[in-house]
């Protein structure tokens, strides 16, 4: 029979989206998000409605959802079991709030203080969040600043920063954006004040990152930017403020970053990597990624260029040129930085 019948491998699948195979292999393992049929029982063969889950996956944690979530979600684009036979080693889907997937789950796909009861106050599509989401949602729809400030603060000293964005800054941001889309103009208020708190809390976290020594030969940096007409910076706040908790150099420059000025930032500071954020396709600028790869700076006979790290939803549909790298979200996008400076790659919480 064809490869059409068969499904593709994992090696393929992970080409296909920019990823690795072991995090393809991981989300099966970890969150049930597995081909819905294995070839011989065992080996892993991935079909068009299976890719289809997978690309909705990798959309969603790139775009700030816990993986945990983002699973749960991405396995409702799969066809119902009536029309592609369960996969036996994820197990049947989870039947309440709270439950875990996958041969592989642990205490850190349904981390201890979730509840999935709705939070009084909040009025938010919060569904199965850490209680501290749920604080700090309730804090902003009452437009307590003070509130907001302090378990953020909180949430980042206990958590760190990786896990303080994914399970409470993201979720807390992608409900109230929800709620704003499903109710006409209201709660624009509750998503300004909430993403400069975030904001704040972010930039905060980046400015107390290691120092580095100043007898130390300074490190070529990594330049985030936003592509032309892209608005959303707080997801590339988060890199930022992860990077400096590893002592990386970055350089920020924002929103909507004109192609000249984004040009003329790479050559003048000449990165190890360059992370250009894209919320939608309509905002992915490919031909300009493909430039940025391109460019090469240094002395003549050692010239190198940037690792270009299409970081957001936007960029999701196409395989990566070579150059590039599509992380799944901001745990993986710093493990990809920091092995470029040789560090581990672990997030560094415990």
């Amino acid at each position: 029979m064809s490869d059409a019948a068969h499904g593709i491998t994992t090696g393929a699948v992970a080409r296909r989206l920019g990823v690795s195979p072991t995090t393809v292999r991981s989300w099966d393992q970890r969150y049930g998000i597995g081909p819905a049929v294995r070839a011989d029982g065992r080996h892993r063969r991935w079909s068009p409605a299976d890719v289809a889950m997978l690309e909705e996956m990798c959309r969603l944690t790139a775009s700030g959802v816990p993986p945990a979530e983002a699973a749960r979600a991405a396995r409702r684009v799969r066809p119902a079991p009536e029309t592609a036979a369960p996969d036996a080693a994820a197990g049947p889907p989870p039947t309440g709030p709270g439950a875990r997937t996958g041969p592989g789950a642990s205490s850190e796909d349904v981390p201890p203080g979730r509840t999935g009861r709705a939070g009084p106050g909040s009025g938010l599509p919060l569904g199965d969040v850490r209680r501290e989401c749920r604080g700090l949602a309730r804090a902003a729809v009452r437009l307590d600043g003070p509130a907001m400030e302090r378990l953020l603060q909180e949430v980042l000293a206990e958590h760190g920063l990786v896990t303080a964005w994914e399970e409470v800054m993201a979720p807390t941001l992608h409900a109230v954006g929800r709620k704003w889309e499903s109710s006409g103009d209201r709660y624009v208020e509750v998503e300004h004040l909430l993403s400069w708190h975030v904001s704040t809390a972010l930039r905060r976290a980046a400015a107390t990152g290691p120092a580095i020594a100043p007898s130390a030969a300074p490190a070529a940096p990594v330049v985030l930017a936003c592509v032309p007409a892209e608005q959303h910076t707080l997801p590339l706040e988060a890199l930022a403020a992860g990077l400096a908790e590893r002592g990386v150099p970055t350089r920020m420059f924002g929103a909507a970053v004109p192609a000249e000025a984004l040009d003329a930032a790479v050559r003048r500071s000449g990165p190890v990597a360059v992370a250009l954020w894209s919320q939608a396709r309509s905002t992915a600028n490919h031909s300009l990624a493909r430039h940025v790869a391109a460019t090469a700076f240094g002395v003549r006979g050692a010239r190198t260029a940037p690792l270009v790290l299409l970081a957001g939803p936007g960029w999701l549909g196409r395989t990566p040129a070579p150059g590039m790298v599509r992380p799944t979200g901001l745990r993986e996008a710093i493990g990809v930085v920091s092995r470029l400076y040789g560090e581990p790659t672990g997030s560094g919480e415990g």
